[in-house]
Parts: C-alpha cells; structure tokens; sequence
C-alpha cells in the first residue's frame, strides 16, 4: 500500500512539474511577443486575426456582392472566416512554436509536447477572445451574430482548434527538419482558403465540383459552423465525423512522427 501511494504521489509530482513547464512556456510566448508583455499576445493572437476579418468583410460589402446565403452578408462571411482564422492561426503558430522555442529543448525538463501544448493553449485562449469581440462588433454595429443552435456553433469551433493543433503539431516536426516547409504551409493555407467554402456555398456546386472539395476537412468546419447559424444548411456536404476523424488522426500522426525522429529533433 506505501508502494501505490509513493506511485501516485510521484505522478501527482511530475504532473505538477510539467503543469509548472507549460505555465512558464505559455509566460514566455506572451512576453516574447510584439512590446514584451500581454499587449503583443493581444496584438497578434487577437486584433491581428480580428482586423484580418474586419478587412475581409469591408472589402466583400464594398463590392456590392449579395449574400450568397441568408440576408447579411457581413453574418454569411463572418461565419465562415472565423472556423477558418481559427484553424489558420492555430496551426500556424503551432508549426512556428518548436522553431522559436527550439533552444528550449537543451533543458532536459523541456519536452516537445510541453512547447507544442503551450501554445496551443494561447492559441485557444485567443480564438475566444477573437470570436467574443468580433460579437461584441457586430452587436455594435446592430447585426445578430449569435448562433442558432449555440452547442453546435461551439463543437464547430473546438473541432477547427483540434484540426489546427493536429496540422500545427505534423507542420512543426516537418518544419524543424526543413524549415523551407514554412513558406510551403503558407502557400497550402492560400489553397484551404480558396477551397473551403468562405466565398461560396458548396451545396450550390454541381456534383462534379462539390464532391472533391468536400475532402477538404476545413471545408467541413466551415458548413459545420454556418450550419449552427442556417435552419438545413450543408446538408449535401456536411460531415462532421470526417471532420473530427482528420482532427484526431493528425493528432495522433504528429506525436508519431515527433517519437519518430526525436533523436533528430534534439540533435538539432
């Protein structure tokens, strides 16, 4: 019995201490950061993505172009770019994090999984933030923002986060053996933008354009979010296990391939 308690005490321990690791990471992207302290956090993980809409939805209204679906078309766009920035961003940052932080892994405390699950964290904490002021905006500016159906537009959003930090988890191990994947990834995150539905309804497309853009998992958590706001929306594309398969599949994928070529990592 004294065994299993020191067992368990010696876990509480190391989970404590790793709690501690992550903690100090999570400070120390904040402060590394633009100004050297919250305000860059807020900048980058906050306003940057927020004003990247905001830019977004002013040039599709000065257009002229009529909502694709529903009545607003600042809401039809809204909703569709913020799955979208929020898969971006978190994957981006991510793949950048082992990259930043790779002096880091000289401390034997220091693992990859602390560095990637740090950010991660950020990144998640941001995108509410991003989302709660892009509602805060639009109540402003008179335009119902809220969801339909509230549960489902909140999965929607924890599956593009898990999505992102699957791919940021593949792209980082990728990019600290070929850093030129960096821009390879930035130019891929053009082609999820074109193909994921923001500027169109996929529905809409004839069969022989709608089927293979319907593999693109961040597709999927764009009609699963617009799904949440339109009674029927999606319902010849949506595939929300897909999505949710790809999320977890790359998850797993990245700590694979981190256990993989670790001795490479470390080595440097």
């Amino acid at each position: 019995m004294a065994k299993l308690e020191n067992r368990s005490i010696s876990l509480g321990d190391v989970l404590r201490t790793q709690g501690r690791v992550i903690h100090a990471l999570m400070l120390r992207d904040v402060k590394s950061r633009l100004f050297g302290n919250g305000l860059g956090f807020i900048f980058f993980s906050v306003g940057w993505p927020l004003v990247h809409i905001l830019v977004l939805l002013g040039t599709y209204s000065l257009m002229g172009r009529a909502a694709p679906y529903g009545e607003s078309l600042a809401l039809f766009f809204a909703v569709g770019l913020v799955p979208f920035m929020t898969f971006s961003y978190m994957s981006r940052w991510i793949m950048l994090s082992l990259i930043m932080n790779k002096p880091l892994l000289s401390f034997p405390i220091v693992k990859v999984t602390d560095i990637l699950l740090a950010r991660a964290f950020l990144e998640m904490l941001g995108s509410c933030m991003m989302t709660a002021s892009l509602c805060a905006i639009f109540w402003f500016l008179g335009i119902d923002f809220m969801p339909r159906d509230v549960v489902q537009a909140s999965f929607a959003l924890g599956a593009s986060l898990m999505l992102g930090f699957g791919m940021g988890m593949i792209n980082a191990i990728i990019a600290m053996a070929f850093y030129s994947w960096v821009t390879g990834y930035a130019l891929l995150t053009i082609i999820f933008y074109i193909s994921s539905g923001i500027l169109f309804v996929p529905d809409a497309l004839p069969e022989v354009a709608r089927y293979p853009l319907s593999f693109n998992p961040v597709l999927q958590a764009v009609e699963w979010m617009r799904s949440a706001y339109y009674e029927g929306y999606g319902s010849l594309v949506l595939d929300k296990v897909y999505l949710l398969t790809w999320g977890i599949c790359t998850i797993f994928g990245g700590i694979a391939l981190e256990r993989l070529i670790r001795g490479r990592l470390l080595g440097g």
